[in-house]
């Protein structure tokens, strides 16, 4: 049975393998010369059937890095990349072009077939997977979550528990023995831990000091994965055959989905129970509103609480690691940042990280650089033409692009590779003080934009910054990779450090600085 898994994709591999080798040596038999400029030289060659898959393929592991680089090398910050069996996808980094996508035309770029289909097995029709009414249902519902009421509730009694009974101590022990920790990991635990208490009602206990292994958040990652790998299949054929016959990654998929979903049934199960206990009070979580609403299939409200994990477990957790990572390599920045912290000692919980305009740049920064979500695609409803010019037909993928957007010398400058949260800043006041200033959210995509933009937006922020000044006001953060090493970015649904993100904590004498 397990020979059954690599037949969907050797069919057609055998095909196309063919069809490549005939058009290589086609190819050999023939030179230009013509000069190439850079866009050109950058952009992949394209086959007949087979579209650029030769490029994609080789670059299959990199292929943020790889779309990035040829979407800046493009004049018009836009390319087409021409998938095999006629499938095109539009990347595109120009800010005129993502709000005419995200705003102007929002009502002709939607989630298309292609990506709930991709998606659906693993987020249903949770809000990341969903359009038109039911869309804007459980947008409408969330909004309720995120007044200054809740989040102040949120960061002076959720956040600042987990951080305060759970995360430091588990980071002084490691501090007091020398110990190594995944970052990555203890930061994915206190993240899924907060978004359970908040939305949920719920508190599942990841991070304890012996950093349990839990059967659910194994088997969430390995749906993550899983799912965002479908994207990358040479046809959707081939992880549909698979799925069919179920076999190999998509058996694996079909285990960890089971899990996935008796966990989130569970959760629902249980906020049905308490509310017909407590039926004359008003339960204030997230969960409670989606089941006061009227929608009690317990099917659908799974597919909401699995997106709302996805979502405050993994985004903020993936900013936070390469905030600490950039930190910990500009010393000049984390003192900065150890004034601000000092500075505001004397304030209230919620006041100290709503005003702390130095680390929101700083966290705003290590974003630009490394997106949470780094690409983003939407499908066009009707043919269309982008302000740049870029025809869209009906059916075509276009991806706007985070990760290229902040590495655009247009965008940010000569010095866009540069970590410099002062790019965010401006001296306010007599004692000028610094002043946060956003930036237009069609150039700094990360939160998404229109309508569509991030409720979470605030509450996230508020949480990295607790979680800064937390950490960093007790501790010095060390990353322990191997002398010369770099972290690499990848991605799945979110962005990850390969291989997480080992560290050693060192206590700071009282004061900080």
């Amino acid at each position: 049975m397990a020979d059954l898994e690599l037949w969907a994709s050797s069919l057609l591999l055998c095909f196309i393998t063919m069809v490549v080798l005939f058009l290589i040596k086609s190819k050999s038999t023939s030179s230009s010369s013509s000069s190439s400029s850079l866009s050109s030289s950058l952009s992949p060659r394209r086959y007949p059937v087979i579209g650029s898959l030769p490029a994609i393929t080789a670059n299959q592991k990199r292929t943020i890095q790889w779309t990035s680089d040829i979407v800046r090398s493009s004049p018009s910050y836009t390319f087409v990349l021409h998938r095999p069996l006629g499938f095109s996808q539009v990347f595109t980094a120009d800010a005129a072009n993502v709000q005419h996508i995200l705003k102007t035309h929002f009502f002709n770029y939607q989630k298309g077939s292609f990506s709930q289909s991709v998606l659906f097995d693993f987020l249903g029709d949770g809000i990341f997977n969903a359009n038109g009414e039911t869309w804007k249902f459980q947008r409408q519902v969330a909004s309720h979550e995120f007044n200054t009421k809740s989040l102040r509730k949120f960061v002076e009694t959720v956040v600042d528990t987990e951080l305060s009974d759970r995360l430091i101590p588990i980071l002084s022990a490691a501090a007091a023995n020398g110990d190594v920790l995944d970052l990555q990991d203890i930061l994915q635990r206190f993240a899924f831990d907060n978004i359970c208490k908040i939305s949920f009602g719920y508190d599942p206990a990841y991070l304890l000091p012996s950093l349990p292994e839990a059967k659910f958040a194994k088997a969430f990652e390995s749906a993550v994965k899983i799912s965002s790998e479908r994207f990358q299949a040479i046809h959707p054929v081939v992880w549909k055959i698979k799925r069919f016959l179920h076999v190999g990654s998509e058996k694996q998929l079909r285990v960890a989905v089971e899990e996935v979903r008796r966990f989130a049934m569970e959760v629902t199960r249980e906020k049905k129970e308490e509310q017909r206990e407590k039926s004359s009070i008003e339960s204030p979580d997230l969960l409670s509103r989606f089941l006061s609403s009227g929608h009690s299939d317990e099917t659908f409200v799974a597919d909401i609480v699995i997106s709302f994990i996805l979502a405050g477990r993994d985004t903020t957790s993936a900013a936070l690691i390469w905030f600490f990572w950039l930190v910990a390599k500009h010393p000049e920045v984390e003192t900065e940042i150890l004034r601000e912290i000092n500075d505001k000692s004397e304030a209230t919980i919620y006041e100290e990280v709503k005003d702390m305009a130095y680390t929101q740049a700083a966290l705003s920064e290590s974003m630009r650089l490394y997106p949470p979500v780094p690409v983003d695609g939407k499908t066009a409803m009707t043919d269309d033409v982008l302000p740049d010019g870029t025809v869209v037909k009906k059916g075509m993928s276009v991806t706007y692009h985070p990760y290229a957007m902040g590495r655009s010398e247009k965008l940010w400058g000569k010095d866009w590779a540069e970590f410099r949260p002062e790019r965010w800043l401006q001296k306010a006041g007599p004692a000028g003080k610094w002043s946060y200033v956003p930036r237009d959210p069609y150039e700094y995509t990360v939160f998404q934009a229109g309508p569509r933009v991030c409720l979470g937006k605030e509450m996230a922020y508020l949480q990295m910054k607790r979680v800064a000044a937390g950490v960093l006001r007790r501790f010095r953060v060390v990353p322990a990779l191997e002398e010369g090493a770099e972290p690499v970015f990848i991605t799945y649904l979110t962005s990850k450090m390969e291989g997480g993100f080992p560290v050693k904590f060192v206590e700071r004498a009282t004061g900080g600085l």
